[in-house]
């Protein structure tokens, strides 16, 4: 009964196999025949099959739901009666910035025009008209409409000049909050950042501030100072004064450096005094002639302290990293635009302090007390600036922007009250978004796209520039290339990449990451570039850059005509020893044809002329030639 289950079983799967394949070859035939244009002879056919006189193969009877996207306006197109045309010899050339992300020059002077065109329609909102009977609900609802009233305006400004906006902010609680801090201070000081003054810089926050109240003062605290030279300071000073802002020049983490110097010396010194006076102490009391000799040599030792403490100090003293030592203070000049001067000096804690004072001599917000709001765009330093003046960490500080939350008023002596406030992305125009991620204002780590920020950094900072920085050899241009070219963004991240060892599962450089740490040394100062006044060309107010290219200048023909010197190759014994034995073989285990080892080709096989090689297969790793015997044998005991 099995077996002639199976039969049926083996007949079934072979003739549903011959159906299925001549019902296959039907389908072919039947559709090739369509496709070459026979038609089935049928006399079974429906009325609107037959052809009476009209073409109804030519109209489309099938019904559909669903287009694509394409299909769709191909569709439209047609039932408009539209026509397309293939027009030939209509190239248009895509430079390399503008695949990468990037402008041409033709566009940035194009778009720099338009921006300065339109720079009178960037407003920041403005609270609406409140008094002591205003009630909360209407005030806030108020400032609701405002508020929407400003952002259509903005949305209006992108889609009619088609311009690309910073992403300002757009909670209505922060803004809140700046309407409170320039409504309380007395001296509105904007912080920016000193690399890029102009991109931080609000103009309509300082017009903003004259419209609450006359008596209030606005000033430009330029922070991170320390990262451009005198005479790139005095060129935005000498800018600044024209323009009949008063500004001046920061650095909090200079400033804190110095103060923590400071500390260490008057340390030293207390310490100093104590060792002395336990030396005192310890002088035998043996008579006059004694204690004479003591008070040399006490003043011997103190003068050797106070060398040995001189010269510990020397190195710590605050210089910046741009200023010389010898570098004499400028001395207060005659007011050009009012009753101010814009000083390209780096300001020390006390002077700002009382710069802060003399800046406001008219009526204050409250009797008797000075307050000073500090706004601006986030990470340019506003915390840092008050934890340096403080020498205490009064609020919290974080290298992402937009770390603190709300604003808060800290008093530095009885008449003077610093107020913070939260970071604000103010409306401003730029190219594109990679100028943003470099200068800080949105965070790295949230970036998608690495390549256009990157890009950026090549095009700013020289080969010669980010080579000596990091100690690589980025990729030359081909000789089909412009040799003064910028290296592209991919070029830069392999070299770093394979620098640092960031490589990806697949033995590739890692490029976001070694991209994430190029644009923090960006942003950090480690790359340096600093935004020139707008009357100075770029490329002339670079001189961190130029002892870059000076040491390419003078090492590259000098390291091209040496010739390598010899390395003396010292001879180890053992190794001599080893590596000229005469009878060495292979061992293998389990394969023998492992690297073209054969059997046989040993020293000791190859003493034995005429022996007999293993039969078999080489492969097998026993050599009994009996297993199936032995294997039969088993069976038959276990039937048994």
């Amino acid at each position: 009964m099995l077996s002639s289950t199976r039969v049926l079983i083996i007949m079934g799967k072979k003739k549903a196999h011959a159906e299925g394949t001549g019902l296959g070859r039907t389908l072919m035939k039947d559709r090739l025949n369509a496709a070459q244009g026979h038609r089935r002879r049928d006399t079974w056919l429906h009325t609107s099959e037959l052809n009476d006189g009209y073409d109804w193969g030519r109209l489309n009877l099938q019904s559909l739901t669903e287009q694509s996207s394409l299909d769709d306006f191909l569709a439209t197109a047609e039932l408009a009666g539209t026509e397309f045309t293939a027009e030939k010899l209509n190239i248009r050339w895509v430079p390399a910035e503008a695949r990468s992300g990037l402008l041409t020059a033709e566009e940035s002077n194009r778009l720099k025009k338009l921006h300065e065109d339109n720079r009178q329609l960037l407003r920041i909102p403005r609270r609406p008209h409140w008094d002591v009977n205003t009630s909360p609900e209407i005030l806030q609802q108020a400032e609701r409409d405002t508020f929407l009233t400003w952002r259509r305006e903005l949305a209006r400004l992108e889609e009619e000049q088609k311009l690309i906006l910073t992403p300002f902010e757009r909670n209505l609680d922060f803004w809140r909050q700046l309407w409170r801090v320039i409504e309380r201070s007395d001296v509105v000081v904007q912080i920016v950042d000193a690399r890029n003054p102009s991109l931080f810089r609000c103009p309509d926050l300082e017009k903003y501030v004259l419209e609450v109240s006359s008596h209030k003062v606005n000033m430009l605290l330029l922070n991170k100072a320390d990262l451009l030279t005198r005479e790139q300071r005095r060129a935005w000073a000498e800018y600044f004064q024209k323009e009949g802002i008063r500004a001046v020049f920061w650095s909090a983490l200079a400033e804190a450096q110095r103060l923590e110097a400071e500390e260490k010396r008057e340390a030293l010194e207390q310490l100093s005094d104590a060792e002395l006076n336990m030396e005192k102490m310890s002088v035998h009391p043996s008579g006059p002639e004694v204690s004479q000799k003591s008070s040399e040599d006490e003043e011997e030792e103190e003068e050797d302290t106070t060398a040995s403490f001189e010269d510990c100090t020397s190195e710590t003293d605050w210089q910046t990293c741009s200023e010389p030592s010898g570098d004499e203070e400028e001395k207060e000049k005659p007011s050009v635009c009012g009753s101010f001067y814009n000083s390209s000096r780096l300001l020390r804690k006390d002077e700002l302090l009382e710069m802060f004072k003399s800046a406001h001599s008219g009526a204050k917000c409250k009797e008797g007390q000075l307050t000073v709001g500090l706004v601006g765009y986030p990470n340019v330093g506003k915390s840092s600036t008050i934890n340096t003046i403080f020498r205490n960490k009064k609020v919290s500080v974080s290298a992402t922007p937009g770390h603190t939350k709300h604003f808060q008023t800290l008093f530095v002596e009885p008449g003077l009250c610093l107020c913070d406030c939260p970071g604000l992305v103010m409306p401003s125009f730029v190219s594109t978004k990679a100028e943003m991620i470099c200068s800080g204002i949105l965070p790295i780590d949230q970036m998608r796209d690495h390549v256009p920020a990157v890009s950026l950094v090549c095009q700013t900072i020289p080969r010669a520039v980010m080579e000596g920085t990091y100690g690589i050899n980025i990729v030359r241009p081909r000789e089909d290339e412009d040799p003064d070219r910028t290296p592209t963004a991919e070029e830069l991240l392999s070299a770093y990449g394979y620098m640092r060892g960031f490589m990806t599962a697949h033995g590739q450089p890692d490029q976001s990451r070694s991209a994430r740490y190029v644009l923090k040394d960006y942003v950090n100062g480690k790359l340096l570039y600093c935004h020139p006044p707008p009357h100075i060309v770029a490329k002339d107010f670079q001189p961190q850059h130029l002892k870059f290219v000076n040491q390419t200048i003078n090492v590259g023909p000098s390291t091209c005509v040496s010739k390598p010197s010899k390395v003396k190759q010292i001879e180890n014994t053992v190794d001599k020893t080893f590596f000229h034995q005469e009878n060495v073989r292979a061992l293998t285990k389990g394969v023998q044809m492992v690297m073209g080892y054969k059997p046989g080709s040993g020293p000791q096989a190859q003493g034995k002329a005429g022996a007999e090689q293993q039969a078999g297969k080489p492969w097998k790793k026993h050599g009994n030639r009996n297993k199936k015997e032995k294997v039969r044998r088993l069976n038959k005991h276990l039937d048994a």
